[in-house]
């Protein structure tokens, strides 16, 4: 493999205080607490950290924050995508020059690019910084899907193009991309109810958000279905299938911080345009949390 980020990648959130700002202690401790329960790396100012919402100098301070929470423990990533090309690169310049591991660098949203323009878009990124670079492809948000072809294109291309974190439940695209794409390019999982399936298709691991609550859960699942445990791989699936769910009963990542509030991790608050759960919500997310 040309680069190995783990195989739990957890996609943080960002801690917010009261006013909305912020709470980079809480950003340390919760990197911390992931690093110790099972990730093998943390993906920060990613779509589930908010990352529309914050400004470069906070997504700045958020990478430093994290790192000096990993340290050597694991590595951190940082989310630089943008629709706009020279957005993207200058965001994964400063990555590069904050000591960012790696980034992702999702599918430009809302311009619905074609292949040839993501062909692009992706080098012009690559080009620009010696990083590792994770592609996102994740259709349901950015209007348009990457297909098998062009990831191929794009990793025997650029050494540095490293991964795919693919959030799309075609597993005959899967499949297609594992056969053409080189094999030493990590395919992780976007989603974590597709993780086991996509595992039996030759991903490496998951880029998660259920982690931030059963990381060490994930990990074993994934290291008991490549030593070849698959009967214990798919219990722990479907142990934890409820909560992959309930999850995304609201947007990313409304719930998730919901969840790690009622842990004491970390409050609830997000930015706008996204609101809290509502007291039944709540509740509704309490009791499949506890019933794990």
């Amino acid at each position: 493999m040309r680069y190995d980020a783990g195989e739990v990648i957890t996609a943080m959130v960002t801690p917010f205080n009261d006013k909305r700002e912020v709470d980079y202690e809480k950003v340390e401790s919760l990197a911390y607490h992931l690093i110790n329960t099972g990730s093998d790396a943390i993906l920060v100012t990613g779509t589930t950290g908010e990352a529309p919402t914050l400004t470069f100098d906070e997504e700045i301070e958020i990478l430093s924050s994290a790192k000096r929470a990993a340290g050597t423990s694991g590595k951190v990533i940082m989310g630089t995508g943008s629709n706009c090309t020279e957005t993207a690169v200058v965001t994964a310049k400063r990555a590069a020059k904050e000591g960012a591991d790696a980034i992702l660098s999702v599918v430009p949203y809302y311009n619905k690019p074609s292949q040839s323009g993501m062909i692009e878009h992706f080098s012009a990124v690559a080009e620009s910084v010696d990083l590792p670079v994770i592609l996102y492809n994740i259709p349901s948000r950015t209007g348009v899907n990457m297909l098998p072809e062009t990831v191929k294109t794009l990793a025997r291309k650029y050494e540095n193009i490293v991964a795919l974190k693919q959030s799309c439940s075609d597993f005959d695209i899967l499949t297609e991309m594992r056969t053409v794409c080189p094999s030493d390019f990590a395919i992780y999982s976007g989603d974590d109810s597709l993780t086991l399936p996509m595992l039996s298709l030759g991903a490496h691991g998951v880029i998660s958000v259920a982690s931030h609550l059963f990381g060490k859960e994930i990990k074993s699942m994934i290291r008991n279905f490549k030593t070849g445990d698959v009967m214990t791989a798919k219990n722990m699936h479907l142990k934890l299938y409820p909560i992959f769910k309930k999850l995304f009963m609201a947007p990313n990542p409304v719930p998730v911080k919901a969840a790690l509030a009622y842990k004491e991790l970390i409050e609830d608050y997000v930015r706008r345009p996204l609101v809290e759960l509502t007291k039944a919500e709540k509740a509704d997310l309490i009791f499949t949390l506890d019933s794990i």
